[in-house]
């Protein structure tokens, strides 16, 4: 079982983003991004995403600040939020009503990943909480070991489109740039088939990226907040993988 997001990109700053970075609105809104949450049963119980990113036009690619695979850059890494990133939050049961969002005490977990190889996951105990940066490591049960994440070697190539419907329907769609990362995280088995990062139960999930076009940040979620606020669980999706 598979769940797919398409990802939009959050158009609060539209037209000072295409400005800074040199571009039109349309170039813009057609990077497209799909990901895909994957429960995989084999070798090892894991949580599998998949990022694909599609950059429409050699303008845009030239300034896309994508970091190059380093096999030594792989580990542990704080703020990665302030270049290219590939990132999920993951939570269990949330509140029953929009006005307990803000208040909602459940505990969430963030995945930051860099197309390099670094990665970084942290827990907070509710809404951006605690607030100190960096966030607090999230550590094995054992509290001895943090938690890291696995990268799959069969996508770290650039590669063609695997939905040319993400950038254009033009006959040249194929010869469009093309991103792909993907990687897992251990899951630990729960009755009625139901699976757990740690002691947290995969049941809601916002897959989102931050692509970094010289120094705009431009922001990709399936839904979003205004303005946005990945962390902000009103927008965040049921878990079906």
């Amino acid at each position: 079982m598979s769940q797919t997001f398409t990802l939009c990109m959050a158009t609060d700053t539209l037209v000072d983003d295409a400005q800074q970075i040199g571009v039109t609105v349309d170039e813009l809104r057609r990077i497209g991004i799909q990901v895909t949450a994957k429960i995989v049963h084999q070798p090892t119980l894991h949580l599998q995403l998949t990022y694909y990113i599609t950059v429409p036009t050699p303008s845009l690619v030239a300034k896309f600040n994508w970091p190059a695979w380093q096999t030594k850059q792989i580990g542990f890494s704080d703020y990665l939020w302030e270049e290219t990133c590939l990132e999920c939050f993951i939570t269990g049961s949330l509140a029953e009503n929009e006005v307990d969002y803000a208040k909602n005490t459940e505990s969430y977990i963030e995945i930051n990943a860099s197309p390099d190889g670094r990665y970084a996951l942290y827990r907070f105990e509710s809404y951006r909480n605690p607030s100190t940066l960096p966030p607090d490591p999230l550590y094995h049960m054992d509290r001895h070991e943090r938690i890291g994440i696995y990268w799959d070697d069969k996508s770290l190539q650039q590669r063609s489109p695997v939905d040319t419907s993400l950038s254009t329907k033009s006959s040249l769609a194929s010869t469009i740039p093309s991103y792909e990362r993907r990687f897992g995280i251990l899951l630990n088995q729960l009755p009625k088939q139901q699976y757990a990062l740690n002691n947290t139960v995969v049941e809601y999930i916002h897959p989102c990226v931050i692509l970094k076009f010289n120094e705009t940040a431009l922001y990709f979620a399936p839904r979003h907040a205004s303005p946005p606020d990945f962390h902000n669980r009103h927008y965040w999706s049921k878990f079906k993988g």
